[in-house]
């Protein structure tokens, strides 16, 4: 098979139950080039989704994607039906997105503290009055401030980000985020906490509702 995949979006298909997949990972592993297209356009902007928040970027993001899905062509063999093939797809691309990471460099080393919410010494938090609380509902439904939201979360240390990521969005486990970053569990939980404080505070003008 072409090592090259076209990574044109296209409508997904809808769901399959277990017996309509295992039929289709059989076609998949025979090469049948209709199931590799369909494979392709029913996962490519879910796929592109998942890898952008990690690579920050748009074109690094669809490389991260191109190469998932030849590593799962080249390893269909290796699919043992544990998981839906949406989710093996997924776990490919966070695999290759980390990795890509790591030959890049990019390890952002700055410290979070400046991000994180001050206190008194009485231990309680210093922070502007409340005279407004935005709803949830309203967050979500502001396109601007969905836009704004994605950008807070861009502003923490990459090492940082991608736990959030990884746990709050992908919803891996602590065990599994630790494994993909090679780091302990303990380490995971100390920066998961770290992140999740530093973007409450960044984005506490939305939550009173303040024009952005």
């Amino acid at each position: 098979m072409n090592d090259r995949v076209a990574l044109k979006p296209g409508k997904p298909k809808p769901g399959q139950d277990a017996g309509d997949e295992e039929d289709f990972v059989e076609r998949l592993r025979a090469g049948d080039a209709a199931a590799s297209e369909t494979l392709v356009r029913a996962n490519i902007g879910y796929l592109l989704k998942v890898a952008q928040p990690i690579m920050r970027d748009r074109a690094l993001a669809e490389d991260c994607v191109q190469e998932a899905f030849i590593n799962a062509f080249r390893n269909i063999e290796s699919f043992e039906g544990r998981s839906s093939i949406r989710s093996w797809l997924r776990r490919i691309t966070i695999n290759v997105a980390l990795m890509k990471l790591r030959s890049m460099r990019r390890r952002d080393e700055r410290s979070i503290d400046e991000l994180l919410p001050d206190f008194n010494e009485n231990q309680c938090r210093i922070e502007a009055p409340w005279t407004h609380i935005a709803t949830p509902e309203e967050i979500v439904e502001n396109a601007d401030t969905r836009a704004w939201v994605r950008a807070r979360i861009e502003e923490l240390p990459e090492n940082y980000r991608v736990v959030l990521i990884l746990r709050d969005y992908e919803e891996l486990s602590t065990l599994e985020v630790a494994e993909q970053l090679e780091i302990s569990e303990q380490a995971v939980r100390v920066r998961l906490h770290r992140a999740r404080a530093a973007l409450k505070k960044l984005l506490e003008p939305a939550l009173r509702g303040e024009s952005l």
